[in-house]
């Protein structure tokens, strides 16, 4: 099965279900994604589970994707990953991270007691929990048995979790893997211990031989995912946590040792009883300093006759810039309510609080966890999402999408009575039309909408 970064002819990019819950019972949650930039292939993980409920998970699965020339993705059959779990223990949470410099893919998870839920750890302040990883040096066609890191790296915890989602490899070489905790402390007030959930991360500088655990952020958060980003050659780890009522983000100058105080997403909704997210970084368009500007031409289109008015919207071209940095792209619900309508938010300026600009929401309807992954050479961004017709755990699925994309989501978010009503409306990627790149780095997209005023595709202008 395939698909390929195609033309927009709907309101949202084409999905291919990866993983669908089964009439024998079987459910799929808690998906996670990487690239591997050599081979063109994505890894897509989930959880396999008796039910939807987090004590009721079984193993991890995965899929193998292979891009070919078209950029269409061809997945294997699912297969369950036998050599990461521990006896009597169920697995969950996949979290993989990629070392280019040794090609070594770190799958990291968590294997806890069966039958002992994370709640019961909890008011007991007894974790039951491990820490585990499996790696990979064939780029996920074989995987090395498990290994157990609990004893020599585990802090003063109630009980914990990675990820759920990627780690990453940083410039320098650090590879991190996002994770949170239950720390145990003592209320000197009550005389009793308590304990508070607190993201922090789990790094290696020794490509993987020795792993170690950051500070805790300063605040309650959870479930969180990093991402590096670069303002005037200098490098900061940034990581989104979930929190009730509000995301939580926070910026590191020492790649995750230690955190700054964290601050509130305020821009980023986030549901009643929250929701995991995904957040990756990539190159920016242009300078920080510059504001990108879209122009819109209208013109008749036929080069014989005026014929087939047309809009042309012209906006920048995924071209790295020199001076800056990175820009952000953030995956996660978009309705207060529920977890209902999975979007993707851009941030232009990282550094800066609160700038995240409105979501392209790529998928409407029951939508929860979500992981994000960039492909570089080709300016693709693709999410592994959980998604369905009544729930959000139903399926999980893939859907890619390019930059030059957004705003012709943007624009049918914006004008919805617009796009909705006229089945003409038709978008263009760069793969799709290459010759409509201009020789100053912009793409100059077509966008032919009906006359909002009549029925007749064809009208002379």
């Amino acid at each position: 099965m395939g698909t390929a970064p195609t033309k927009l002819a709907t309101a949202e990019p084409v999905k291919t279900t990866l993983f669908e819950r089964s009439s024998g019972g079987f459910t799929y949650r808690i998906p996670s994604l990487v690239y591997l930039r050599r081979g063109k292939r994505y890894l897509a993980f989930a959880e396999k589970r008796t039910s939807s409920s987090d004590h009721d998970a079984k193993c991890l699965v995965i899929r193998r994707g292979t891009t070919a020339d078209d950029g269409s993705v061809k997945w294997s059959p699912c297969e369950e990953l036998s050599t990461a779990q521990l006896p009597h223990h169920r697995t969950m949470n996949p979290c993989p991270v990629y070392d280019s410099d040794t090609q070594t893919l770190f799958l990291f998870f968590i294997c806890v007691q069966s039958h002992v839920t994370e709640r019961h750890q909890i008011l007991t302040r007894h974790n039951q929990t491990r820490l585990c990883l499996v790696t990979s040096r064939d780029h996920g066609d074989t995987w090395s048995e498990a290994e157990d890191l609990t004893e020599s790296t585990l802090g003063r915890w109630a009980t914990f979790a990675v990820g759920p989602g990627h780690g990453i490899p940083l410039a320098a070489g650090r590879l991190v893997v996002p994770a949170y905790a239950y720390y145990k402390h003592v209320c000197h007030c009550f005389f009793r211990i308590m304990v508070q959930q607190q993201a922090l991360s789990i790094y290696s500088d020794d490509a993987g031989h020795t792993w170690r655990i950051g500070e805790l952020l300063g605040a309650e958060s959870g479930e969180c995912e990093m991402a590096e980003v670069i303002e005037s050659s200098v490098r900061y780890l940034y990581c989104n946590a979930r929190r009730k009522g509000t995301r939580l983000e926070a910026l590191s100058c020492d790649s995750g040792e230690h955190f700054e105080e964290p601050y509130s997403g305020a821009r980023l909704v986030e549901p009643g009883d929250g929701c995991q997210g995904s957040v990756i970084s990539f190159p920016a368009l242009m300078p920080s300093e510059s504001v990108p500007t879209w122009l819109a031409f209208s013109h008749p289109t036929n080069k014989r006759e005026r014929l087939d008015l047309g809009v042309v919207i012209s906006f920048p071209a995924p071209v790295p810039s020199e001076s800056v940095s990175t820009w952000l792209a953030f995956s996660h619900p978009t309705n207060e309510q529920k977890r209902q309508d999975l979007g993707v938010y851009l941030n232009r300026t990282p550094m800066s609080k609160s700038t995240w600009e409105p979501p392209m929401v790529i998928n409407k309807g029951p939508s929860g966890y979500s992981d994000l992954a960039y492909n570089q050479d080709d300016h693709i961004f693709s999410c592994l999402l959980e998604c369905g017709k009544d729930s959000e755990v139903e399926q999980i699925a893939f859907s890619s999408f390019t930059l030059a994309e957004w705003p012709s989501q943007m624009l049918r978010q914006l004008f919805p009575e617009i796009c909705n009503n006229h089945p003409d409306v038709k978008h263009q990627t760069p793969q799709q039309a290459p010759e409509i790149m201009g020789q100053d780095g912009v793409f100059h997209t077509p966008w032919f909408p009906r006359d909002p005023l009549t029925t007749t595709p064809r009208k002379p202008s």
